[in-house]
């Protein structure tokens, strides 16, 4: 253990090194950094102590060391305060407290700094929070955002296309989820997504495709579930003609 927090704190690609390690041992990764944030590591070490119970699915714990890692940042002058508050805002979310992380998305996209797809996946997050707190139009201006910067992003789609169908927008939700589809078409959510629209479209041929598409693909899962609900409402009652 010494020589791992030895090794840490000489590390010029320390947050490699920590990302790397929390994934193959969370347990051992936290360990370590906490004696590395003993040792004085700083920002840094608590940053590696949020991947490391983030990778445990310890949501609000990680979200507590991101935004000690942030504040650390801020007073070191550390220009990866901005990346902290963003995942601290990624970890509230998880933890499913929205309003925490909007407060830490807020500070994480106000300093500047966030740069390409960072930039991209904080405006991503903040829109989820806007979803949550019932603000469309600013979560609308938050994903466009996102879609400039996290184009690539699979889930910057879906989350357009669900807030397009779900304030009456079916065009704009028709085209961003077939952008969602080119991207991820083995995503059941998506696939759910789609034959949501295409439901409220009028398309029953592409709802009951798109809809048996998500449960082939994950039968037990949420989106899975929820689409075969879906598809209940095409079976025809016993005795039927």
């Amino acid at each position: 253990m010494i020589a791992l927090i030895a090794l840490l704190l000489a590390a010029d690609d320390t947050p490699t090194r920590c990302a790397s390690m929390t994934r193959s041992d969370p347990a051992e990764g936290e360990r370590a950094a906490e004696r590395w944030s003993v040792a004085g590591g700083g920002s840094k070490a608590k940053q590696c102590l949020g991947l490391a119970l983030t990778a445990q699915s310890r949501y609000a714990e990680a979200a507590t060391a991101f935004e000690a890692a942030a504040h650390l940042a801020e007073i070191e002058k550390d220009a990866l305060a901005s990346t902290y508050w963003a995942e601290a805002g990624n970890a509230r979310l998880a933890a499913g407290d929205p309003a925490k992380g909007r407060a830490a998305l807020d500070a994480a996209l106000a300093a500047g700094t966030l740069k390409g797809l960072q930039l991209g996946e904080a405006h991503l997050d903040r829109a989820r929070a806007l979803v949550a707190a019932g603000d469309m139009k600013g979560a609308r201006a938050d994903l466009d955002a996102a879609m400039h910067d996290a184009a690539d992003d699979p889930l910057a789609w879906l989350l357009s296309a669900t807030l397009a169908r779900r304030t009456n927008d079916l065009p704009r939700a028709r085209s961003d989820i077939a952008e969602a589809l080119k991207r991820s078409p083995d995503d059941a959510q998506v696939q759910l997504e789609a034959g949501n629209i295409a439901a409220l479209s009028g398309d029953a041929a592409g709802a009951k495709a798109a809809w048996n598409a998500a449960q082939r693909i994950a039968p037990t899962a949420p989106a899975g579930i929820a689409a075969g609900q879906a598809l209940a409402q095409f079976d025809t009652p016993t005795g039927a003609k």
